[in-house]
């Protein structure tokens, strides 16, 4: 049996312990369903290891938010050459950073799990599928 590679799990938005659980519900963007589940459907791991856990996401949220809108504004520059109008610029950081904020939450949580989380390691023997059906 093959393991779930880490990049695809983090990409698809799955437990960091098993690979296989969904971390959240619903859609990206989705109005009023982008929740994480308390536990993981797969292994039954809580997600916010102790109360108030992911008040460390908003940091990394802002990590991302910073890098988004620099890469906003590079990309403005070489797409417009204009640096005489802040509006244009100011405009285009907002669409942006509003547009990208579903992305955001959902990623900054997946990389505090993944990434700055030594209390959850990937259990291979729990990276097994489920829908299977048996012979």
């Amino acid at each position: 049996m093959s393991q779930t590679p880490k990049s695809w799990a983090m990409l698809h938005t799955k437990c960091p312990r098993c690979r296989r659980g969904d971390m959240f519900t619903g859609g990206m963007y989705s109005f009023g369903f982008n929740k994480i589940h308390q536990h993981c459907p797969h292994c039954n791991l809580h997600f916010e290891i102790e109360p108030g856990y992911f008040y460390a996401a908003m940091y990394v949220s802002y990590a991302l938010n910073v890098a988004e809108a620099l890469t906003i504004v590079a990309a403005t520059y070489i797409f417009s050459h204009n640096i005489d109008s802040p509006w244009l610029y100011t405009g285009v950081i907002l669409a942006g950073c509003i547009l990208l904020s579903p992305i955001n939450f959902r990623y900054s949580r997946v990389l505090l799990l993944y990434w700055l989380s030594p209390k959850i390691n990937y259990q291979p023997h729990l990276d097994i599928d489920d829908t299977t059906p048996y012979l």
